[in-house]
């Protein structure tokens, strides 16, 4: 087995961090998983690093259990990025068609979205991807693909996805500690669709939902584009806490109480079910109606969904996604959410799967693994031109990383 065949992709949750290793087929589009691991996060609050050390620890503890796996070390990892303060802007960029004969070239399109980024983007920001969404040449609008097209000027319109300098800073840093190295940094929810999407869904619209443990995300695509993103400052541990408030106990039995107990609509609950806490925690004394306990989810539930409803009303997409929405991440395994999301978003919705891939599928064959599957999809798919910057379909990764290192370098001994 050569390395050069292995991609690793790894995702800083805040409650959790997920590492795979895969071997990547040739001539087969598919992925061979031959390394996972799961753990729990330290140093990471609301997808964020603050504690270096701990996080780097993360990364260490998260790599070497997937390596162990797969019997092979590996230093360079692509990683997801997603915080609430990560921000998805429309610009343009426009360049001169280089050849004498008017013929577009790759290096034209590079160049048109490299122009790009001469907007300006304030100082505590970078940019993570410039996303093409069509092209224009002269007066002909609306083109996917202008390579080989001939004319005199060349504009795109363009995606970009921005995130705070420190964030990243602070992420760079955990991995050089880790003693490893990021090969690409990809935006969380652009990950999440790319391990559960097909082409024909976002095509037609669709609505990718990651409700995780501190944060929910959202990335609408149609005709193959996306369209719009948001983070959302809630998510599924915010339920755990209701749940402790309202029964009074720890936040480790209000967690196993939701994961045995939890669903979506009280309706379906007898008025008369009773629990004993003590089967979860032998300190605890009493029982609990079952019918509170969901009742604190399905309002918790009832917010998240509004405020999702809310930014598809922006996106003027809100009950127009023909492919409905798909539901990733640990929130998406709460019985009867499949069905709270239809009622609630007027839209058909499913549970999103990792797909075409094989070998240790049982271990990563979850909906809280497709960040993570996604980051080696992106990496398959896109990182075969990532040296000069480009990604596949010219989706850019900026060269923020490779700065922070070297200006780390100078103060290590």
């Amino acid at each position: 087995m050569f390395k050069s065949n292995i991609i690793v992709g790894l995702d800083l949750g805040s409650a959790k961090t997920r590492a795979v290793i895969a071997q990547e087929l040739e001539d087969r589009n598919t992925l061979k998983i031959i390394g996972s691991s799961e753990i729990d996060s330290e140093g990471i609050r609301k997808g964020v690093v603050f504690n270096v050390e701990e996080a780097a620890l993360s990364i260490v503890t998260a790599m070497e259990r997937a390596e162990k796996m797969s019997g092979i070390n590996v230093k360079k990892i692509t990683f997801a990025i997603k915080s609430q303060r990560t921000v998805l802007e429309n610009s343009k960029g426009v360049v001169a068609v280089g050849r004498v004969d008017g013929e577009v070239s790759q290096e034209d399109i590079n160049r048109s979205l490299e122009s790009v980024q001469s907007f300006s983007v304030p100082l505590n920001r970078e940019i993570i991807h410039v996303i093409p969404r069509y092209y224009r040449l002269d007066d002909q609008e609306n083109i996917k693909n202008p390579l080989g097209m001939k004319g005199v000027r060349l504009e795109v319109n363009a995606s970009v996805v921005e995130e705070q300098s420190n964030y990243i800073g602070n992420l760079n840093k955990a991995v050089y500690q880790a003693g490893r190295e990021v090969k690409s940094l990809v935006f969380s929810p652009l990950a999440a669709a790319e391990a559960v999407l097909d082409k024909k869904q976002k095509e037609l619209g669709v609505a990718v939902l990651d409700i995780g443990a501190t944060s929910t995300s959202l990335s609408v695509f149609e005709e193959d584009e996306l369209v719009y993103c948001s983070v959302l400052p809630i998510g599924a541990s915010h339920i755990t806490n209701d749940i402790a408030i309202g029964l009074r106990v720890s936040i480790e039995v209000a967690e196993k109480v939701k994961l045995e107990y939890g669903s979506a609509f009280a309706e379906e609950i007898s008025d008369k079910k009773e629990i004993d806490l003590s089967r979860f925690d032998s300190r605890e004394e009493g029982s609990v109606y079952l019918k509170h306990i969901v009742e604190y989810i399905e309002a918790r539930l009832d917010e998240i969904f509004e405020l999702v409803n809310k930014e598809l009303k922006k996106a003027g997409k809100a009950g127009l996604l023909p492919a409905g929405v798909v539901l990733v991440g640990g929130g998406s395994k709460l019985p009867g959410i499949v069905d709270f999301a239809k009622e609630k978003l007027g839209l058909p919705a499913q549970i999103g799967y990792p797909q075409k891939i094989e070998g240790l599928v049982d271990k990563v064959d979850d909906p809280t693994f497709a960040t993570t599957i996604g980051l080696l999809w992106w990496e398959k798919n896109y990182g075969a031109s990532a040296e000069s910057g480009f990604m596949g379909k010219n989706w850019k990764v900026n060269g923020v990383f490779q700065k922070a290192k070297e200006w780390i370098d100078k103060f290590m001994p």
